[in-house]
């Protein structure tokens, strides 16, 4: 697609996410009315115009994570310092805003801890983990690790997000630093460090992931390894189980709904291209991917999956997902141009 195109794409559906009107050929039609399919086979969305879209009292900048509580309350997370976290109610209307410190706030999750729940944050700049209540009270800060002996100075330590057991241990992943996985228990303390280059292990790789119990065994680390292109599945000592290739990918994160796995990518071709926008791609449990989600359909030749690419520029590097209880996907978007958060519903449920 020319870049005269892609400009004015663009400028359409930001116009029909900020919920505006346009000029069609049979005159004026809804934002609803222009909104793309996307998507493939029982994996098929539709953008929800205007959804979570502020005004300039609540701005952001890099929209890096979202999470959801047991009230269906929906968080957030942008380095935007004049409200880090942001708390949507389902229909994108805001109901709380807090947080000025994290100028590199990057990774977010939502943890069960007794009768309440808790947050925690990565910030890049800071080189530091943070966990906090869901207003934003700081309960627990975590420096980089210097017992492990792989650091010299804390700059080295820039986590890119975190992932969690139901003992309250938790992984570390030091995605944009030295690439090491990191265990503690629940109050913090370093247990094991493993990965990083003498782990097999390459740099710009564990970014994000999720802990996978649906198996009959051992639970295990799923983790997206971002310009690697692929997918690792570990053990939770850190030993390598499977490496899933996605040619055309930049995996970010990971969702486990039912048996499928939901991936965002920020790119289909970064580094090399930084203009290239990314897609979500759907995986059933043998990996294989059944949907791409603004990216063209998966193609499998003699049992191994053909390079991908986004499809129609409808996202703007995707860096993170969100998939509610109703099927609905709420997608943060990473140097989109400060855009707000994008709502997709399952293709029988839009107007």
């Amino acid at each position: 697609m020319s870049d005269h195109k892609l400009r004015r794409r663009d400028f359409i559906y930001q116009a029909l996410l900020s919920g505006s009107a346009v000029i069609g050929v049979g005159g004026l039609c809804s934002a609803d009315d222009r909104m793309p399919t996307l998507g493939q086979g029982e994996f098929k969305y539709r953008p929800v115009a205007g959804w979570g879209v502020l005004d300039a009292k609540t701005p952001v900048k890099n929209c890096s994570a979202m999470v959801t509580d047991s009230q269906g309350r929906i968080f957030l997370l942008t380095d935007h310092t004049s409200n880090n976290v942001i708390i949507y109610d389902a229909a994108g209307r805001l109901v709380g805003k807090w947080g000025n410190r994290f100028t590199g706030a990057h990774g977010l999750q939502i943890v069960k801890e007794g009768n309440r729940e808790v947050l925690f944050i990565t910030d890049l700049n800071l080189n530091r983990v943070f966990k906090t209540t869901l207003d934003g009270e700081i309960l627990m800060e975590l420096t980089y690790p210097n017992s492990t002996g792989k650091y010299s100075n804390e700059k080295e330590f820039r986590p890119s997000w975190t992932l969690h057991l139901p003992n309250g241990e938790f992984f570390v992943l030091d995605g944009y630093g030295k690439d090491y996985i990191l265990r503690y228990d629940r109050e913090g303390k370093l247990l094991n460090c493993f990965g990083g280059p003498e782990g097999g292990i390459a740099h710009w790789g564990p970014h994000g992931g999720v802990i996978d119990s649906r198996g009959p065994g051992e639970p295990e680390l799923v983790i997206a390894m971002s310009d690697q292109q692929s997918i690792k599945r570990l053990t939770l000592d850190g030993k390598l189980i499977e490496e899933i290739h996605l040619p055309g990918s930049n995996p970010r994160m990971i969702q486990i709904v039912g048996d499928h796995l939901f991936v965002p990518h920020l790119a289909d071709n970064w580094p090399a291209d930084r203009q290239s926008r990314g897609y979500i791609s759907v995986l059933d449990s043998d990996y294989r991917i059944v949907s791409n989600i603004g990216g063209t359909s998966p193609v499998y030749t003699d049992g191994k999956l053909q390079p991908m690419q986004q499809q129609g520029g409808f996202f703007r590097h995707p860096h993170d997902l969100v998939v509610a209880t109703d099927g609905a996907i709420y997608v943060p978007q990473f140097a989109s141009g400060n855009t707000y958060p994008v709502k997709l519903v399952p293709q029988s449920q839009s107007p």
